[in-house]
This record gives structure tokens, C-alpha cells and sequence, in this order.
């Protein structure tokens, strides 16, 4: 009798497999997803895209679909930064796609998320409104960092940052929306910033036009080169700029 039981068990064990196998083929015509749920923003990515995408998963049915594979069909998607997948008895397949948010332009061709990632899409040249951030690529952190610390010192200024670079030197420059460029050098770049932001009201109400430089690497003082006419603005020092 215990041999019987054994031989039984055995069987069971080496045709457990085999069912398996004969339920994955026949469960996509037994139990098919008849319903495919998508939650995202669209507003980079489609419904559309998205449910192509995920379409030749579907044909194996609710038990044998590939959760891992639907969402790396997903994430291969243009702006798609992150997707979840679930099954839904009896026949739903549902999705939550998450899309890139584009923070900043980065260097040429890539974009910077909102959470700090780098990336590409077809298209972004066309993408109105971004900063553009530039530096070496280890250092974008510490780019994206400095231009939020620049969003707060600007605020009331009437000024607007369109553009920060860090060189290879770790020399700061920012371009404002007016085209004014601002050197800011290698040393103390925030506390010359508000050196500058500080005397700027004054120097506005001059009217003498719009900047078309600010170089802030003097020790002691700063120049403005106006945008009008050639010269330097009072507060300027005499001394060359020291280059850090």
C-alpha cells in the first residue's frame, strides 16, 4: 500500500509539470483579459501607445501574462519613467504609468527630470519654458541644486534665470532671460549674487537699458557692461576680475 502511495505521489509530482504546460496553452482561450485598465497623465504618452505596446502580452490569457513583460513593453515607451501592473479577477489587466516630468534642458540633447534623472525623447527641442542646465555629467546634481538656490535669490528681482552653466573649472555663468550674461566665477558664487541683487534696484532705476553683461569676479565689487552703450556701472572696481 505505501508503495502505491509513493508511485502515486511520484506521478503526481512529474505530470504536475506537463499540466502546467497544457494550462498556459489552453488558459488564453479558457480565461482571456477582456479588459485592459490604464491609469497615467497622457500628457507625453498616449492611451493609444500605451495599449499597443502591452497588445501582443495580452494574447496569453489572465494566468499565463507576463507581469514583468508588460511592463518592460511599457517602459520601452518614449517618457515613460516607471510602470506598475497588476491582475484584476477575472479578466483585467490593470496599469498605472508613470511619465517623465521634464525639470530642465540638459547640455544638448537630454533632458532632466523632476527627479533628477537624465534623459532623452524624440522632439524635446520643441518643449517650451525649460531652464537650460549645462555642466559635467557627474556634477548634475550640484547644477540642478544651484539653480534652485538661484530660483529663490531671483524672486522679487525682476530677473529671470534662462541659463546656468558649470565649466570643467567649476566657474558658474548664468544667462538671463534679458540675455544678460552673469559671470560668477569659481568662489562664493551665491554671496556675489546677492552682492549684486543687493545694488540691482538701484542700477535699474537708472534706466540705463538692459545689461548685457555682469561680472561679478572682482573682490570687492562687480562691472556691468550695458547693453546701450559701452562702459562700466558705478560699483565696478578697478582691478581685473581674479578668474575665480
Amino acid at each position: 500500500m505505501l508503495k502505491l502511495l509513493a508511485w502515486g505521489i511520484a506521478l503526481t509530482l512529474v505530470g504536475l509539470p506537463v499540466v502546467g504546460v497544457l494550462s498556459g496553452r489552453f488558459a488564453a482561450h479558457s480565461w482571456p483579459i477582456r479588459q485592459l485598465q490604464v491609469n497615467a497623465e497622457y500628457t507625453y504618452v498616449s492611451a493609444e501607445q500605451i495599449r499597443a505596446a502591452v497588445a501582443p502580452q495580452l494574447d496569453a490569457g489572465f494566468f499565463a501574462v507576463d507581469l514583468d513583460d508588460v511592463r518592460a513593453a511599457v517602459i520601452g515607451l518614449p517618457w515613460v519613467a516607471r510602470v506598475d501592473a497588476r491582475k484584476r479577477w477575472p479578466d483585467t489587466l490593470e496599469l498605472t504609468v508613470y511619465e517623465q516630468l521634464p525639470y530642465a534642458r540638459w547640455g544638448e540633447d537630454q533632458l532632466i527630470s523632476r527627479a533628477g534623472t537624465l534623459f532623452k525623447v524624440a522632439g524635446a527641442d520643441q518643449l517650451q519654458g525649460l531652464p537650460q542646465l549645462s555642466g559635467p555629467d557627474d556634477q548634475l546634481a550640484e547644477v540642478v541644486a544651484f539653480h534652485s538656490r538661484c530660483l529663490r535669490q531671483f524672486s522679487g528681482s525682476g530677473l529671470a534665470v534662462s541659463e546656468i552653466a558649470l565649466s570643467a573649472r567649476g566657474a558658474w555663468r548664468l544667462t538671463l532671460a534679458s540675455g544678460t550674461t552673469v559671470e560668477l566665477g569659481r568662489e562664493a558664487a551665491e554671496q556675489r549674487l546677492d552682492r549684486f541683487l543687493d545694488v540691482w534696484p538701484r542700477l535699474a532705476s537708472g534706466n540705463n537699458g538692459v545689461p548685457a553683461s555682469v561680472d561679478l569676479r572682482y573682490e570687492n565689487g562687480f562691472a556691468v557692461r550695458w547693453a546701450a552703450a559701452a562702459g562700466t556701472a558705478p560699483g565696478a572696481v578697478p582691478q581685473p576680475p581674479s578668474g575665480t
